[in-house]
């Protein structure tokens, strides 16, 4: 009596694997052949261990294929290919040497509007005027971007509350991450939260240039760029690359600050970047106990520059614990329904009546 292929099969068929089913069903048949009374296969596992616990199964299906009428010899082995080879995953690397750019500042592509939020020092809470400026317009119905261009010291994953690491599937275009409704990218997403960047200036007008035009920042009314204080590279290379709306210069009112101010200001009209208007921040500070209303670092500063450069005041905003409270938290007073919100709410207001945002 001949053995024909579909009776192999078929015996095949009711021998059971431990991971369910059969030999025939979970597709480990291959290379099946009968030739006269001989019968030859492999059994192909996807793994090494799975490979180990099929024994059993080839037992059984030599025992039951010997006892099939017509079959003289069974030969079978099992093999495993292993796991699939993954291919690396696409190297991001972030700072290098910036590359040619010619024809003077560019437009980011399916951005409306660049804003620059300026200091002359620190400490005078840009960071937190960006951060929530851009939350604050993305509450009145723009779709608004944030870009914390501080590369040595980035604050805005921890005031905008993010902490995951933006994706890359080509290794090239990066994925931004959205927080309270804005768009927002920052290298310090990109780090370890104590590693620190040190880079010669080169490498830091690169990772600028790379977080302007490798980031998928879709449409976007406006784009909020969180500057690093001073006059340096970034702001050089920013100025004279990309093409600004204008900047905002924040200050608080004591003599000192105003002093680095000016220079910022001096800068940009250097670099034939419009200056929107002046912020004074920490203008006031109510006591929450007594409701008394206290200028620690002085008051009205701010508008009496504003006035003498001929430049819009865009408003004061207060000094208050619960604002730096939101932004150690990572949700921005002005994503609260709260008084300290309305000043935010205000600025963004007038900046999108004065066609800036």
């Amino acid at each position: 009596m001949t053995v024909s292929r579909e009776d192999v099969v078929a015996v095949l068929s009711r021998i059971a694997v431990p991971a369910g089913g059969d030999l025939v069903s979970r597709d480990l048949i291959r290379a099946l052949t009968v030739e006269g009374g001989v019968v030859r296969f492999v059994i192909e596992a996807l793994t090494p261990d799975e490979a180990r616990g099929l024994g059993p199964a080839q037992d059984a299906a030599e025992a039951a294929l010997k006892a099939l009428p017509g079959v003289t010899a069974v030969q079978a082995v099992i093999t495993a290919h292993g796991p699939a080879v993954k291919p690396p995953p696409p190297n991001l690397k972030i700072g290098q040497h910036p590359t040619p750019q010619q024809g003077g500042p560019q437009r980011v592509a399916g951005v409306d509007r660049i804003i620059a939020i300026a200091s002359g020092k620190g400490g005078v809470g840009k960071s937190t005027v960006a951060s929530n400026l851009a939350v604050a317009l993305a509450r009145a119905g723009r779709r608004v971007g944030l870009l914390d261009a501080d590369i040595y010291g980035p604050s805005q994953p921890r005031m905008m509350g993010v902490t995951k690491r933006p994706a890359s599937p080509d290794g090239k275009i990066i994925e931004p991450l959205v927080a309270h409704g804005v768009t927002m990218m920052s290298i310090g997403l990109m780090l370890k939260d104590d590693e620190a960047v040190i880079w010669r200036g080169p490498m830091i007008m690169g990772a600028l240039q790379q977080l302007l035009t490798q980031v998928a920042w879709g449409k976007l009314d406006i784009l909020i760029i969180d500057l690093p204080p001073g006059t340096g590279d970034i702001q050089l290379t920013l100025c004279q690359r990309t093409h600004l709306t204008g900047a905002l210069v924040v200050s608080t009112p004591q003599d000192v600050a105003l002093l680095d101010a000016r220079k910022a200001i001096d800068m940009f009209v250097k670099l034939k970047t419009p200056v929107l208007g002046l912020i004074e921040n920490m203008s006031t500070y109510i006591c929450p106990n007594c409701g008394h209303e206290a200028h620690i670092f002085g008051h009205g500063g701010v508008a009496a520059e504003a006035v003498k450069l001929d430049l819009p005041f865009l408003g004061e905003l207060p000094l208050n614990l619960e604002v730096r409270l939101a932004g150690d938290m990572g949700t921005p007073i002005s994503a609260t329904d709260g008084p300290l919100a309305e000043p935010y709410k205000r600025l963004a207001a007038r900046l999108i009546a004065g066609g800036m945002a």
